[in-house]
């Protein structure tokens, strides 16, 4: 059973966004695109690379926070509808 990791700005990477030489270009990018519904895997796409790191350490700046963490039923726990 996997995870989704998911960041949201914190007051201080709304400061950061005006000043995007404060954290770098790629900070700055993932910065922008963290909005608290999409998830790690899909800014690691978005950006091209994964963000992992780039996030973990973004979050232990003070720049992201998590959002929660929703688990991925499997395929036995999805509900099968019949009509």
């Amino acid at each position: 059973m996997g995870t989704i990791r998911r960041y949201a700005k914190t007051a201080m990477a709304w400061e950061a966004l005006s000043r995007p030489d404060t954290v770098g270009r790629e900070a700055h990018t993932l910065l922008l695109m963290a909005n608290g519904r999409r998830s790690e895997q899909e800014l690691s796409l978005l950006l091209g690379s994964d963000v992992s790191e780039l996030a973990y350490g973004l979050m232990e700046k003070g720049y992201l926070q998590k959002t929660g963490t929703l688990f991925q039923p499997e395929a036995d726990d999805e509900v099968q509808v019949s009509a």
